[in-house]
C-alpha cells in the first residue's frame, strides 16, 4: 500500500501544488527585498521598449546601406541624421496642426456639453417614464459652464502638480536614454544571435539561429506592419473626414490612426470620438463617420494587413480579443501593445519546437526502419 501511494500521480501533484503554494507564500512574506530590483527592471523598461521598436524600424535601412558597402558606423549616422529630419518635420508641420485643433476641441467643450445637455432633456421631455425620474431636474443642476470647467481643471492640475513635474522629468530623461540604447541597438543587434549560439552544443546551434531569425522576422514584420497600417488608416480618415466636412478632421484622423495599433479593439477606440461629434451636429454626418470608418477598415484588413503582416501573425480573432483583455487587466495600456507580439514570438518558439520534435521522431523512425546495407553484404559474403 505504501508502495502505491508512492507511485500515486495524485500524490505527486499534490506536493508539487504544496511546494508551489509555499514559494509563493516565502516570496509574498519577503516580497521587500525585491523591490529595488522592480524599481530598476520599471525604470528601464519605458527606454529599453521605445529602443527596441525603433530598432525594428530603422535596422532594415542599416542592413540596405552595409549591403551598398557603407560600413555600419556611417550606415548608422545616416538613419539617425534621417531619423532626426522626420522628427524635425513632423514637429513643423503635424504637431503645430495637432495644437490647433486640440485647443479648438478644448474650447468648444462647454457648447458640446450643453447641446449634449439640451438634447438629453428635450428627449426626457418627450416621455413620461422618464419625467417620473426627475432626470431633467438632474441634468438642469449640472453646471458646463466655461468658468466651472476651467476652475476644475485649474485644481486637478494644482493637485497633480508633482506628478506632472516628475512626468516631465521622466520624458527628458528618456529622450537622451532612448537614442543612446538605439545606437548601441543598431551597431550591436546582429551579434546577438552569434553569442546566444555560443551557449548551445554544437549540433543545436543552426537550429537556434534559425529560430532567433524566424522570432527577428516576426517582430520585424509586425512592428513594420503596425507603423504601415497606422499611417494609412490615420490618413485615409482624415481624407474622409474632410470629405465630409467633420470638425477637427486632422485630430481624429490621427486619434484614428494611433487606436489601429490595438488590433480589433482599436477601430472602435478611433471611431469613439468622431462619432461623438457627429452626433452632436446631426444623424447624417455621424452615418457619413460609420460609413467612411467601415470603408477604411476593409480595404486595411483586405489589401494593407494581410501584405504588410502576411502570416507572420496568424493568430485567431478570438485568441486576439481574450489577449487583450488579459493584457489591459493586467498592465493597462501598454500591455495591450505588447501582448499581441510577445504571443507572436510566443507561439513562433512553440510551433519551431514541436516541429523539430516530430521531425527527430520521423527520423529515428526511419534509422530503426532502415536495413544496414553493411551487415547484409557480409551476410552474401
Amino acid at each position: 500500500m505504501p508502495k502505491k501511494l508512492k507511485e500515486s500521480k495524485v500524490v505527486l501533484w499534490l506536493a508539487i501544488a504544496l511546494l508551489c503554494a509555499t514559494l509563493i507564500f516565502v516570496l509574498s512574506r519577503i516580497s521587500f527585498l525585491f523591490a529595488p530590483i522592480g524599481t530598476f527592471v520599471s525604470t528601464l523598461f519605458g527606454p529599453v521598449i521605445a529602443a527596441g521598436f525603433l530598432y525594428y524600424l530603422l535596422n532594415p535601412l542599416v542592413n540596405l546601406l552595409e549591403k551598398i558597402k557603407v560600413k555600419r558606423p556611417l550606415g548608422i549616422l545616416i538613419v539617425f541624421l534621417v531619423l532626426i529630419l522626420a522628427i524635425v518635420g513632423i514637429i513643423m508641420t503635424v504637431i503645430p496642426n495637432l495644437v490647433t485643433q486640440v485647443t479648438g476641441l478644448v474650447s468648444n467643450i462647454p457648447y458640446f456639453l450643453s447641446k449634449v445637455q439640451t438634447g438629453v432633456s428635450d428627449f426626457v421631455s418627450h416621455h413620461s417614464m422618464l419625467q417620473k425620474l426627475n432626470l431633467t431636474k438632474l441634468i438642469s443642476s449640472i453646471d458646463v459652464s466655461p468658468s466651472k470647467i476651467a476652475k476644475n481643471s485649474f485644481f486637478a492640475f494644482t493637485n497633480n502638480l508633482g506628478s506632472v513635474v516628475s512626468s516631465a522629468a521622466g520624458i527628458v530623461i528618456n529622450l537622451i536614454t532612448i537614442p543612446v540604447i538605439l545606437f548601441y541597438f543598431l551597431k550591436d543587434g546582429h551579434k546577438f544571435g552569434p553569442n546566444i549560439r555560443k551557449f548551445f552544443p554544437a549540433r543545436y546551434r543552426d537550429r537556434v539561429s534559425d529560430l532567433l531569425h524566424q522570432m527577428n522576422k516576426t517582430i520585424s514584420r509586425y512592428f513594420a506592419g503596425q507603423m504601415i497600417e497606422c499611417l494609412f488608416v490615420g490618413t485615409c480618415t482624415f481624407i474622409g473626414y474632410t470629405i465630409i466636412g467633420m470638425p477637427y478632421a486632422f485630430l481624429l484622423g490621427f486619434v484614428a490612426g494611433i487606436c489601429n495599433i490595438i488590433p480589433y479593439l482599436g477601430p472602435y477606440l478611433g471611431i469613439a470620438p468622431a462619432l461623438a461629434i457627429a452626433l452632436i451636429d446631426s444623424w447624417p454626418k455621424a452615418i457619413a463617420v460609420v460609413i467612411i470608418v467601415l470603408i477604411v477598415q476593409q480595404v486595411d484588413g483586405n489589401f494593407i494587413y494581410p501584405n504588410v503582416v502576411g502570416k507572420a501573425l496568424d493568430i485567431h480573432p478570438l485568441t486576439i480579443i481574450l489577449i487583450l483583455l488579459a493584457a489591459g487587466n493586467l498592465a493597462g495600456l501598454l500591455g495591450m501593445l505588447l501582448a499581441i507580439p510577445l504571443y507572436a514570438v510566443a507561439k513562433t518558439v512553440v510551433t519551431y519546437t514541436v516541429n523539430l520534435i516530430h521531425l527527430s521522431r520521423e527520423n529515428n523512425i526511419v534509422n530503426v526502419d532502415k536495413p544496414d546495407n553493411n551487415a547484409n553484404n557480409k551476410n552474401s559474403n
